[in-house]
């Protein structure tokens, strides 16, 4: 997906700033710049869905504003550094750029407050906690392109097979359907799991690797068991071992420890290796990001193609819940042309159902509900449910995510799931890790 980074533009800016107030004497209000070129510079994460909508609208915001768009690409990693870059020396080198969430909270001061563009209807058809994940001090400073959470893709036909029905039934006493709590989830995970009749299928996985995608993960399951705060509360105080978190973290341990439930390899797995095994046959279920639903049912990428469905996420004792993934357009303070880089946020606003082609996700409601009546996208309206839910909400804003993230969480997850301590004490050692980070 990530490209090498290919080249850098630096513009020159030239500003013509006229003034004038009440009567011919005073000069004192600035009216809008003049620059000499009609360039906007937007940074994208290479071979994304953000580079791929840049593509598809540059014509038609140059036909509409006279700007023409200039695409600057470069790896994932790469758009953070940029993003540092600018903001310490201010080189004004692009104008709008698409990032990850988590990093509003680092970057926020290099940006540029767009709270006046952001009208309720536009607040009006996005979904809870969308603005409110790009408000900082009282400011706004980002509009979504998309927004995604895991949800439930299952496979349709096993659950749909009369035997399968009949037996789970007598085993389980009750009916075989698409999970709605953890509960369900476990039974059907063993069932499907330690089924003679499927010699090579599990019934589902649990996210174990190094990586912030398996925090992401157990963080879902912390939000269902009925936490309102996500590793700090309110006051910044440590949360991280209370008992929302810790209950999350036993019910993955015991999927994990559960013979037959989820493959071998958790210390290893996240959603890539999750959704290979699904989209080859070894899976009855995942939990995994929305947008996975249309390559699942593609036939040039998945052998189950056709036989997979989607529902909302499952619940816990607090009901359904999740911590959303989205991106937002953003604008450096340092960008000279400020009035046409908000023309090109309200723009790609307009043009949101083009995320929904390239990606599978958008981040109006509006474009969910449209696309989620068509059958590629049918995924939509179990992730709108999910997305609305009561208990879903944002990570913790903090600059110091990243490190809380890999010196603490990432651990304490590895470290239950290997089997080398329990979740309290797992999540009591990160505690004091955290609490050294952010005092």
């Amino acid at each position: 997906m990530n490209k090498k980074l290919l080249f850098l533009i630096t513009l020159l800016f030239v500003g013509l700033f006229l003034s004038a107030c009440g009567d011919d004497n005073d000069d004192n209000e600035v009216v809008e710049e003049n620059n000499e070129d009609n360039t906007l510079t937007v940074l994208v994460e290479g071979g994304s869905p953000a580079e791929t909508v840049a593509e598809e609208t540059r014509d038609s915001f140059k036909e509409e504003t006279g700007y023409e768009v200039v695409i600057e690409s470069v790896p994932y990693t790469g758009v953070y550094d940029r993003m540092r870059t600018e903001l310490t020396t201010g080189a004004g080198a692009f104008d709008v750029a698409t990032i990850d969430t988590i990093w509003l909270p680092a970057l926020y001061e290099g940006l540029e407050p767009i709270q006046d563009i952001v009208t309720e209807e536009i607040s009006e058809d996005l979904f809870p906690g969308l603005i409110d994940g790009a408000t900082i001090e009282d400011n706004v400073y980002g509009l979504p392109t998309w927004t995604n959470s895991k949800i439930l893709l299952y496979r349709k036909d096993l659950f749909a097979d009369e035997n399968n029905k009949s037996t789970f039934e007598d085993e389980f006493g009750y009916e075989l359907a698409p999970p709605d709590d953890w509960e369900q989830y476990k039974d059907i995970a063993s069932f499907f799991g330690n089924n003679e009749d499927f010699p090579e299928l599990y019934g589902t996985t649990v996210f174990g690797a190094s990586s912030g995608d398996s925090v992401a993960s157990w963080l879902d399951h912390v939000t269902q068991a009925g936490a309102d705060n996500l590793i700090l509360n309110d006051n910044g105080e440590v949360v991280v071992n209370d008992q929302y978190h810790v209950a999350a973290l036993n019910m993955l341990n015991d999927l994990v420890s559960t013979e037959g439930l989820v493959p071998e390899n958790t210390l290893e797995t996240a959603s890539a290796e999750t959704a290979e095994l699904f989209y080859n046959g070894n899976l009855a279920m995942m939990l995994a990001w929305g947008h996975f639903y249309v390559p699942a049912n593609d036939p040039n990428t998945s052998d189950v193609a056709g036989k997979v469905g989607a529902a909302p996420m499952i619940a816990g004792e607090g009901g359904i819940g999740v911590v959303p993934g989205p991106w937002y357009q953003v604008i450096p303070s340092s960008s000279n042309k400020k009035d046409t880089a908000k023309k090109y946020l309200e723009f790609m606003y307009d043009k949101n159902e083009l995320y929904a082609d390239a990606l599978g996700v958008a981040a109006r409601q509006s474009v969910f509900e449209e696309y989620g009546q068509e059958e590629t996208y049918s995924h939509l309206t179990p992730l709108a449910t999910t997305l609305n839910a009561e208990q879903t909400q944002n990570r913790p804003s903090t600059d110091q995510w990243q490190e809380i993230e890999s010196e603490a969480l990432i651990p304490a997850v590895q470290e239950v799931l290997g089997g080398e301590v329990t979740a309290q004490e797992a999540l009591d050692e990160a505690k004091e890790i955290i609490e050294g980070i952010v005092n």
